[in-house]
């Protein structure tokens, strides 16, 4: 697993059939290197996010041969500073 930021969306108008209907966002990774990845989840920009990819990815989609490679598979929850109660 990839563990990355989300740090835009891709707007696509136009795509082959055989990719689902759906968002694809540009993540950073924490190496500092980019990829695009399918959200199937709804994620927003800013939001920290697990990625998989490769065969597991392309495999969600059952029923069909969908040509993704980068799947976000879950959202990191974080911690939020918390100011101290005097």
């Amino acid at each position: 697993m990839i563990k990355g930021r989300v740090i835009g969306k891709i707007w696509s108008s136009r795509r082959v059939d055989s990719v689902p209907g759906g968002a694809l966002l540009e993540v950073e990774t924490d190496g500092g290197g980019h990829l695009v990845a399918y959200d199937p989840l709804g994620c927003n920009t800013g939001e920290a996010v697990l990625i998989t990819q490769g065969s597991v990815a392309a495999a969600y989609f059952t029923g069909k041969t969908a040509p993704i490679d980068a799947l976000i598979i879950g959202s990191i929850d974080e911690e939020t500073p918390t100011k101290s109660r005097k």
